[in-house]
């Protein structure tokens, strides 16, 4: 016998072992249940027989009868609640054998050169990670007939002539008998194979295959009836705790729920070590069985994987995360991820290479439609990550990449611009001197030539003064620097890149309290527009969240909440890029490693940042001068707002 014939045989049975020790848990819990019940039956046939007659074993009969039917009932309302639990089930995309024949054949293949059943199914999940998935719970029983998607639109395809053939649609072959039925109960159904869809962009056939084998292998422990039964044993108690947790009982039903609860977490803490140390046999066995398929090739492709789950962050949290703060998801983040990392591979000579493989066929020609896997997928993620509805709509619409510079970096940009001259105003920072044109009642610019309605603007210049026009001069409020007393004054300026310049250089104020101050505004501003978007709960959500939970979405937030600094920086670069893009013919653009990004003539300029955090974090403003004078920005310009 070989060493990998070994290791599998070792990992399978260390696995059973320890399945059966998880069962001797439940075993336990149903003979502590059945222990009153048992005294009781003692005591009946005693008190029958006549070996235990008189008051006191009469007494002690119907006591403990009465006992013992409590505890059943109690035993009884336990189990049902844990056996009924739905566990929770991984969001994804269902792919049939319709959408995806290729695909489909590769696995198969795959399971019969490892000498394992089959997947009884394929799901497509946007994560960077693939697993095996039992979905056999009665719970799921009508969803299943739609095939693995678990919810209305989000699979693709129908359901497959081989899910039909194995029972996984709930029906059974034609002409089997009740022998053939009775087959079908006793051996557990496949798990479904869950890929991560950034596998089939990224990776190559041959690669993807490589890192599948391990994964299907798994597929052989899986079979075995105690282990599947301790599984299905440890899921349901899981469930019940969740179930116990679950916000929104009633009294009496929480209370219930809270006992049960209380009992599956002893019996998990009980087998919770068991179960831990069976997954680790079944992942022995399964990757020793694996050695004897592309195992050469494998070592290559997990430096695939490591590489895609880097880009595939980054995408989502720099490209795709502001296109969803502004109700757009993009339509093709799998296809991205090829971008980004072609990118990464050359800028980082780390990754020199990898992108040389892009000739060779990728994973997502085994699909019909790659184009509309990768959209519910994408849409998929952007629920996940972000939260939003199901489907597409007026404020939650898809964008192609080829329109996310015009529809979500400028809109991004405008957006931040204007919430940020919105808390200048609400603080009455006054505007800096010099600035060209002013803003009418609609919000246009306005030149400097224009009139300007003279209710709105008295002698100050400033918007909403109460010194009339006619008054004298020391009645108003004190010229600022820069203005010659008894001059004209000028119109009421737009908003302006040089105010928010001035006002964080220290010019009114002291400028670390400025920043503080303005930083603390926008994280309130924004705080009270994220608060006025409704949440909506993973399972009002419909399609693959149908069966996670109650859980408001987003379920898996990418970023923690940011400060109120790197708001403010990420407020003052929009408001340069803006003025850049209006008055220095810059132009919005999209990086794939980096979202959003100011081109100019062009080119990329990466070298903005440094110069905003010196103005946000230290109130110096003179390196941020000389790169807009540099590139023939006017900051005394207003700029056009969403």
């Amino acid at each position: 016998m070989s060493a990998s014939a070994i290791g599998d045989e070792l990992g399978a049975r260390g696995a059973r072992v320890r399945a059966l020790a998880v069962l001797r848990v439940r075993s336990r819990a149903l003979a502590v249940a059945l222990l009153p019940a048992a005294v009781a039956v003692v005591l009946l046939v005693g008190g029958a027989t006549g070996r235990l007659s008189g008051a006191g074993w009469g007494t002690a009969r119907w006591a403990v009868t009465g006992f013992a039917v409590a505890v059943l009932l109690v035993a009884g309302a336990v189990a049902a609640v844990i056996a009924r639990a739905r566990p929770a089930l991984s969001p994804t995309v269902g792919v049939t054998e319709q959408a995806a024949p290729d695909l489909y054949r590769l696995v198969h293949d795959l399971a019969e050169r490892l000498d394992v059943p089959a997947p009884s199914a394929i799901a497509l999940t946007p994560d960077c990670d693939s697993w095996l998935e039992d979905r056999t719970h009665p719970a799921y029983g009508p969803e299943r007939d739609r095939g693995p998607d678990t919810g209305k639109g989000t699979g693709v395809g129908g359901e497959s002539r081989r899910q039909r053939a194995r029972g996984v649609g709930g029906g059974f072959r034609l002409g089997r008998g009740l022998r053939g039925r009775e087959e079908e109960r006793s051996a557990p159904a496949a798990p479904v194979l869950v890929i991560g869809s950034p596998f089939l962009w990224w990776m190559r056939v041959a690669e993807l295959r490589a890192v599948l084998a391990p994964v299907v292998a798994g597929t052989g422990p899986s079979a075995h009836p105690d282990i599947a039964a301790a599984r299905r044993f440890v899921r349901g108690l899981d469930a019940a705790v969740a179930a116990a947790a679950r916000p929104g009982n009633g009294p009496v039903r929480r209370l219930a729920l809270g006992f049960v609860g209380r009992v599956a977490r002893v019996l998990l803490r009980g087998c919770g070590e068991h179960a831990s140390l069976m997954e680790r046999g079944v992942a022995a066995a399964a990757s020793e069985r694996a050695l004897a398929v592309d195992y050469g090739l494998r070592i290559l492709a997990q430096e695939q994987v490591g590489l895609a789950y880097a880009g595939w962050d980054r995408l989502l949290t720099r490209v795709a995360l502001p296109a969803w703060r502004m109700g757009r998801w993009p339509s093709r983040l799998d296809a991205g991820v090829v971008s980004a990392l072609t990118e990464l591979s050359r800028r980082d000579r780390l990754a020199e290479g990898f992108a040389s493989r892009l000739g060779e066929r990728p994973a997502c020609d085994l699909l019909e439609e790659p184009g509309v896997v990768d959209e519910a997928a994408s849409l998929l993620a952007a629920r996940l990550f972000h939260g939003g509805p199901a489907d597409a709509g007026p404020d939650w619409s898809p964008v192609d990449w080829q329109q996310y510079p015009e529809e979500v970096v400028d809109r991004k940009w405008r957006t931040e611009a204007a919430r940020l001259h919105r808390v200048l105003d609400g603080m009455a920072v006054r505007p800096a001197p010099g600035s060209v044109g002013s803003v009418d009642s609609s919000g246009s610019v306005v030149p400097s030539g224009s009139s300007v309605p003279s209710r709105s603007v008295g002698s100050s210049g400033f918007p909403g003064s109460s010194v009339p026009s006619g008054a004298a001069p020391g009645d108003g409020p004190r010229p600022r620097p820069g203005f010659a007393p008894g001059a004209e004054p000028t119109p009421a300026p737009g908003p302006t890149l040089a105010r928010v310049m001035d006002h964080l250089s220290g010019q009114d104020g002291p400028a670390v309290e400025a920043g503080d101050a303005l930083a603390a505004g926008i994280s309130a501003e924004l705080a009270r527009e994220e608060a006025a978007a409704p949440r909506i709960p993973a399972e009002a959500a419909g399609g693959a969240l149908v069966h996670w939970g109650a859980d408001p979405l987003p379920l898996f937030p990418l970023q923690p909440p940011r400060t109120g600094r790197d708001l403010l920086a990420d407020h003052v670069t929009a408001m340069v890029c803006c003025s850049a893009v209006d008055t220095a013919g810059a132009a919005p653009g999209l990086d794939w490693l980096d979202g959003p990004t100011l081109l100019v003539d062009g080119e990329r300029r990466a070298d903005l940042g440094a110069r905003v955090l010196s103005l946000v974090e230290g109130g110096d403003a003179e390196p941020l001068r000389a790169w807009l004078t540099a590139l023939g920005v006017r900051a005394e310009k207003p700029v056009r707002l969403v």
